[in-house]
């Protein structure tokens, strides 16, 4: 249906739309091919106070962007959209220069453009075969011959899988079947003197634009109604398969197309002229895989778009600046690739698509959840053992504790806009840890071994942060070159030249991939071993901890003996475990690393020992609660590829005479030289010199 928006209930994501707008916008101009480019604007209606408060917290969140968003009354409403019934319109989130493309003038447009400024297009030309290079470099094989090339962007849509499957990759990928239908001329619509703006109907479950003197209707059935091409997994998309179509099932989306004719009655007595039934390729999470894949030098993802359109243009730029800057211009992680593993199953793909293309238009509250395909093969030791007493989180197939039930407490998700169930129960724990003794799995951190002759070498030269000794830990960034923060993790000096690496759950092969790659670029002789799935951690926190933790250990536990920041292998209870004196909440505690079967044993010694102390469970709402009040940053949180390490408070680990980073540095974020003199002091006249020059 070809529909452009700039709205996107996330923050970085709608600079990729921003920039597919304003590049379409320009685009007829400057290939001469024309686009069918209409922006009357886009009206999403909220019918019920849930979705009035949705879309006040999105306002809250649009001035991050210079596009234009409104919250609009119902007059102003009728106004844009005259044949609108309004009985039920509350409110609108009104958008204006979104509208609709056609896609075959807008894919024509873009492929005029590319052979004006060099690229060579050859179509249709089947890859039979990819071979990866001893130097990195690919060798391409068609019928008409080998390409060689430096790197591989895979942007096939429905073949993605096929050719993932061709170098040994699995990626999450389904066809869904999309319909909408065309109407006839509609009187009352040809009478208008203007475009009607996009309407969804987020209740409805569907879009509706005009199409010439008619309407065109597009519904997201729900997900017991829709449809998978499961087939085309399974078997591989047909051989030929290019511009056909569906066979369409308009019974699927019947409740769709009368709520439509409720909101909008002309549509009543509109003949349906054709229905398009076409695959949409979705990931389980709706969002696309943009970006370097882990474990493949030089192979690169643009794939899983469930809305084509509008990411076309802003991908295609985001990809090109990452590609030719060795770095993403902006913060997606998102979209990152690596998001997924092998818990990433065939049906987990398939059960979290319909889930997703169901949920369309749900209401997008804060901390949502959803639970289709859970669990996955990942869960923790204490899964069993916590599962009926908690709310759950999904964490990279992970499931975690985000909060605990006591008796008289309302239990289960229920999301909102405002203080809803989990609100008392997380102070509760926030006051447990804070006066107590508290316990927490940790499990789904991402966890990596680091050994091996130049271990040193390439730690030193991966983190700002200086190389801890053996024994020690410390907090660690990988910095981009232009010195933004593209990973936090601890590093633990385990014995000489073996590190342990932790990271956060949604974060493990987003920096296993950096990590791997920079080892191979430099050349290091070291192993890199993940065992993010081998290991449990527990986290014990709060002024009791070290008494708890005493109980079950010979090793001495005084803070003289087991200072902050120090790691040791001990042995709790004859449950062996690498211990780290660190914990995310601010109070004393530590982090317990030890074999993912012992986890269920090693909580019971740890609970039965605390008693005295009245230990007590809490989960990741409290830590995250705690974490703040104690000003520890998060990445993703406060800092990410869009910060640098000032901007995010984190002076205190970078370490400025580690030369060669910090040239870098200050060279590409200080935007004038006066500006420098506030680091003076702090700077060595070498490193000045370097920046001057």
């Amino acid at each position: 249906a070809g529909l452009t928006t700039y709205f996107h209930p996330g923050i970085n994501l709608k600079k990729i739309h921003y920039y597919s707008i304003k590049l379409y916008e320009k685009l007829e101009e400057e290939t001469g091919q024309a686009v069918g480019f209409h922006q009357p604007g886009s009206i999403r209606i909220a019918s019920t106070p849930t979705r009035v408060d949705e879309f006040k917290y999105q306002m809250t969140r649009a001035g991050w962007h210079p596009t234009e968003q409104y919250l609009i009354g119902p007059e102003r409403i009728q106004e844009l959209f005259p044949i609108l019934n309004m009985e039920k319109v509350l409110a609108g989130l009104y958008n204006p220069g979104d509208g609709h493309i056609d896609p075959y003038s807008l894919t024509m447009a873009l492929a005029a453009g590319a052979r004006k400024y060099g690229a060579l297009l050859n179509y249709p030309v089947q890859v039979t075969n990819l071979s990866p290079r001893s130097d990195g470099t690919w060798e391409v094989e068609t019928p008409h011959g080998i390409i060689r090339t430096n790197r591989i962007v895979n942007t096939a849509g429905f073949w993605a899988r096929e050719i993932g499957a061709m170098i040994g990759l699995h990626h999450p990928l389904i066809p869904v079947h999309h319909q909408y239908v065309v109407t006839s001329t509609i009187p009352e619509v040809k009478a208008l003197k203007m475009e009607l703006p996009v309407l969804r109907d987020l209740e409805g479950s569907y879009y509706l634009r005009q199409e010439r003197d008619g309407l065109l209707l597009g519904p997201y059935e729900s997900q017991e109604k829709m449809k998978l091409q499961e087939s085309w997994v399974t078997n591989g998309v047909p051989p030929g398969f290019g511009k056909e179509l569906f066979e369409t099932d308009l019974d699927r989306i019947m409740d769709h197309i009368e709520a439509a004719m409720a909101m909008v009655p002309v549509l009543k007595q509109a003949d349906i002229i054709n229905t398009v039934a076409g695959p949409i390729t979705y990931s389980p999470d709706i969002l696309p895989m943009v970006g370097p894949h882990k474990g493949v030098r030089n192979y690169w993802v643009a794939i899983g778009f469930g809305y084509g359109i509008i990411h076309a243009g802003g991908v295609g730029k985001y990809l090109s600046d990452w590609i030719l800057g060795g770095e993403p211009p902006f913060d997606l992680i998102e979209l990152d690739p690596n998001r997924y593993g092998k818990w990433s199953t065939t049906q987990y793909t398939a059960t979290k698509a319909r889930e997703s293309y169901g949920f369309n238009n749900i209401v997008g509250y804060p901390k949502e959840e959803r639970f289709a395909g859970r669990p996955t093969e990942r869960v923790s030791g204490l899964y069993e053992v916590l599962k009926s007493k908690c709310s759950m989180g999904f964490h990279a197939g992970w499931e975690q504790p985000h909060w605990f039930y006591k008796p008289g407490d309302e239990i289960g998700y229920k999301p909102s806009f405002r203080r809803t169930n989990w609100f008392e129960p997380v102070g509760r724990e926030y006051k447990q840890v804070m006066e107590k003794v508290g316990v927490i799995d940790l499990t789904p951190f991402g966890k990596f071994i680091v050994k091996g002759n130049d271990s040193v070498k390439l730690l030193d030269h991966l983190f700002a942060n200086v190389i801890p000794k053996v024994g020690a830990t410390n907090i660690s960034h990988m910095l981009t070159p232009r010195g933004q923060v593209y990973a936090e993790l601890t590093v633990s000096h385990l014995s000489p030249g073996e590190f342990l690496l932790v990271t956060g759950s949604g974060s493990e092969l987003h920096d296993l991939r950096w990590i791997e790659e920079e080892a191979l670029k430099g050349g290091y002789n070291v192993e890199i071993k993940n065992i993010t799935d081998e290991m449990g951690v527990l986290g014990i926190a709060g002024p009791f901890a070290r008494k708890v933790l005493q109980k079950l250990s010979i090793e001495d536990l005084s803070d003289s003996a087991f200072k902050f920041l120090q790691s040791r292998h001990i042995k709790l209870s004859d449950i062996a475990a690498t211990a780290i004196r660190i914990s995310y909440s601010g109070e004393l505690g530590w982090e317990l690393y030890h074999r993912k079967e012992d986890s269920a044993a090693l909580y019971n010694v740890i609970m039965e020992a605390g008693q005295e102390e009245g230990i007590d469970d809490f989960g990741t709402y409290a830590l995250n609660a705690l974490r703040l009040e104690k000003a520890f940053r998060a990445w993703g949180a406060e800092m990410n590829c869009d910060t640098n390490p000032l901007e995010a408070g984190l002076d205190y680990f970078i370490k400025l005479n580690k030369r060669h980073k910090i040239c870098i540095f200050f060279l590409n974020t200080v935007p004038y030289l006066d500006d420098l003199a506030c680091f003076s002091e702090k700077i060595p006249d070498l490193i000045m010199e370097k920046v001057f020059v």
